[in-house]
């Protein structure tokens, strides 16, 4: 290549500089699974505590959850950057109203726990074609854009909606228990976490059964410790479990803002329709040095 274009090269990325944007999902570390097993068993026992143990009744605790979901996700939606405190607010308020929207369908809608699973799981699986066919990125890290990000958050609603009906199906429906479900799915996460390291399975088929997975687990984890004895909990209530959770994810939440304070997250390239090649408008903040 002559001089003459290189200097031309140059002066176009001069005039045109890369452009990246403020990371607004988190990075999917040890610590991001540790928070979404709190977040989804707080979800859990959230749920019950306004829906059983208040009395509010599922129908109205679904209403509220929802509510909550919406306002919290928009700030979400409009934040420029990565918020751990909005982040996780959004994800243990799709799991208590993915619980008690799970036990509004499969209790009092009648339609059974498997009858909810099967349900939910047409719901996602329809929220994944649309999401495979609008374009947007599926590494979930990468998400830049607001289409994408709105299907994200649909997706992970209607995740921890089936995997309250999953955990329940295991636990009550096959007869299992509580404590011996939350030992089965540790054990699956555990071969989901070798098959990530030692096999070629897809990354982000494998996040997704590990996403959903882990409602179940905090759902059954939730229920052994706040369920009567006689039903095969530790009897702890809904009320000390919840203020214990709660307690554990604020704690976690105040770590993972230091530590990104200190490290910052780095940004991502700014996003292009994965099926058309042309740039799209990105929703977080645009940056034109990555480091």
């Amino acid at each position: 290549m002559s001089s003459v274009s290189i200097g031309a090269e140059d002066a176009s990325q001069e005039a045109n500089p890369p452009r990246y944007v403020m990371r607004k999902l988190p990075h999917i570390t040890a610590l991001f699974w540790a928070l979404k097993i709190v977040a989804t068993t707080l979800g859990e026992t959230g749920g019950d505590l306004l829906a059983q143990t208040l009395e509010v009744g599922y129908l109205v605790s679904t209403v509220i959850f929802l509510a909550l979901f919406l306002v919290a996700v928009v700030f979400q939606l409009r934040a420029r950057q990565f918020r751990p405190a909005i982040y996780w607010t959004v994800i243990a308020l799709t799991s208590t109203a993915g619980t008690t929207l799970s036990d509004l369908m499969n209790r009092t809608g009648g339609i059974g726990y498997a009858g909810g699973a099967l349900v939910l799981t047409s719901c996602l699986a329809i929220v994944f074609y649309i999401w495979w066919r609008s374009g947007q990125t599926l590494d979930v890290e990468n998400v830049a854009t607001f289409k994408g990000e709105l299907l994200y958050w649909v997706a992970i609603l209607f995740s921890n909606s089936l995997g309250t009906s999953s955990g329940d199906f295991l636990a009550d429906s096959l007869g299992i228990g509580f404590r011996q479900s939350a030992l089965i799915l540790s054990t699956i996460m555990l071969l989901l976490l070798a098959a990530h390291y030692f096999t070629r399975i897809n990354g982000m088929l494998l996040f997704w059964i590990a996403f959903v997975l882990t409602r179940p687990l905090g759902a059954t984890a939730g229920d052994a410790l706040s369920k009567p004895r006689d039903h095969g909990g530790l009897n702890w209530g809904t009320t000390w479990t919840t203020a214990a959770l709660l307690t554990i994810l604020v704690v976690l939440i105040v770590y993972q803002s230091a530590q990104i304070r200190r490290h910052p997250l780095d940004p991502v390239p700014a996003p292009v329709n994965r099926r058309t090649g042309e740039p799209e408008q990105p929703n977080g903040a645009l940056v034109t040095d990555p480091v």
